[in-house]
């Protein structure tokens, strides 16, 4: 589970916004929402194609 440290001058909005950012990285929410129903295995295979172009639109990105 992330977790944050609220800096002593940080307001309460920016803390959240880090709390969200490691939540997401963490891939909390897309755990919750994998196993809260049946997702057939052809949603599955969707999915799975493009969190991968996903990937891969990111990396080529950051070796230009």
């Amino acid at each position: 589970m992330p977790a944050v440290r609220v800096k002593e001058s940080e307001s309460f909005e920016s803390a959240l916004k880090r709390f969200k950012k490691k939540c997401e990285k963490a891939g909390v929410l897309s755990d919750l929402r994998r196993h809260q129903h049946f997702e057939k295995p052809s949603v599955r295979r969707k999915r799975k194609l493009y969190a991968a172009r996903r990937k891969m639109r990111q990396q080529q990105q950051q070796h230009r």
